[in-house]
């Protein structure tokens, strides 16, 4: 397995040595159905961290040349993906992957598309902070540059006091890091109509349309329950209760160049940590919470709309629907159906009343910088 790069080892080590007492313990709001959130016990949630985390989400400081925040590959509007085919990063970099939604994420058992060794979000903010392959924020080697800026910043003074009051110097990179991480814990989403007619007993929430789609989601004809499931619609999904969390990774037949399973070699997909041909093509389900806002879709962007997205797990795959034939690697679940046109209809119906309207421009998720910070 592919060891972590040095900078993401240096910086896990930095966030286990920096514990730190925090203010009265944090009140969930939770959707009806939703479980409480794990949360690592050396970053307990606050109400003040939740709120310097929302400024440094939304800060374009955080990038080394200034253009790009974390909000910039995550808007809200989009259920907190970017709307491209892949990400752009803020030297222009063009990424190999799209951006994946932020919804619910506090849940996510596996973190990125294909990365089984990212333990947490406290982690997984090391990668667009310092990766450099891809550059996104591009603050390898200027830790010392963002820290500066936070410093002479007379808006941060206080609010990392507040949010790290027994620290003696509350603002540092582990600050910024475990704060990123307490405000994507509350990118809670499940106030949709499918929420409000599972959750609410509001029996006329759904359409008849959405109705009959439901049914055929979680029908065994179709398979999506078994990929998508439960509460979160993901199948790699921690709570405060899980021991174990199960994280899992799909073959859905997208591509196979060779005849023989390959994908592009620009992205194969777990197999880049593994090295097993058999991880293949293989990546996370994402969650389908507000599915119908975070076109377009697959890990490349490679396809624009959910009625595509229906076409090509009826044919068991893009790669089978061009003749390409099956892969050795895909899913047991994808193995093709057929849907009438109505079906199909209801199916999109039913996707699209996962769209969380609240959530989409819910203030406490906004930027609180208004039009520019």
């Amino acid at each position: 397995m592919r060891s972590a790069p040095v900078w993401c080892v240096g910086w896990l080590l930095l966030l286990t040595a920096a514990c730190g007492d925090e203010a009265e313990p944090y009140r969930w709001e939770l959707p009806l159905g939703f479980p409480e959130p794990a949360v690592p016990e050396d970053n307990p949630m606050s109400a003040a961290k939740v709120e310097l985390g929302q400024h440094l989400f939304y800060d374009t400081q955080l990038s080394a040349n200034g253009t790009q925040a974390c909000a910039s590959c995550h808007l809200q509007e989009h259920a907190f993906t970017d709307g491209r085919t892949t990400a752009i990063g803020s030297t222009g970099e063009s990424h190999r992957r799209n951006s994946m939604s932020l919804a619910n994420v506090a849940y996510a058992a596996s973190l990125t598309w294909a990365n089984p060794v990212l333990p947490d979000l406290e982690a997984q903010a090391l990668v667009p902070l310092f990766g450099e392959h891809p550059v996104e924020l591009g603050l390898a080697g200027q830790e010392e540059l963002l820290l500066q800026r936070l410093s002479e910043d007379a808006r941060y003074r206080p609010l990392f006091t507040a949010a790290f009051p027994e620290e003696a110097q509350p603002l540092s990179m582990a600050a910024i890091v475990r704060a990123l991480a307490a405000f994507e814990r509350t990118l809670l989403s499940g106030n949709s109509p499918y929420d409000r007619y599972t959750y609410h007993n509001e029996l006329d929430a759904l359409s008849l349309s959405a109705k009959r789609g439901m049914t055929l989601f979680f029908s065994e004809r179709l398979e999506c329950f078994h990929c998508h499931q439960g509460f979160a619609f993901s199948d790699s999904v921690k709570t405060k209760e899980t021991v174990f969390p199960e994280i899992t990774f799909h073959n859905t037949n997208l591509y196979n160049v060779d005849g023989r399973g390959g994908y592009p070699a620009v992205d194969v997909g777990l197999r880049e940590f593994t090295g097993r041909p058999e991880d293949t093509g293989r990546y996370r389900a994402p969650t389908l919470r507000n599915i119908a806002v975070t076109a377009p879709y697959m890990h490349d962007g490679s396809i624009a709309t959910l009625g595509e997205v229906l076409d090509h797990y009826a044919a068991a795959g893009r790669a089978q629907a061009q003749g390409a034939g099956t892969s050795p690697y895909q899913s047991e679940f994808v193995r093709g159906f057929t849907l009438t046109p109505q079906e199909k209809e209801d199916v999109l119906a039913f996707l699209e009343s996962l769209t969380d309207t609240q959530f989409l421009t819910d203030p406490r998720l906004s930027d609180p910088f208004g039009s520019a910070p």
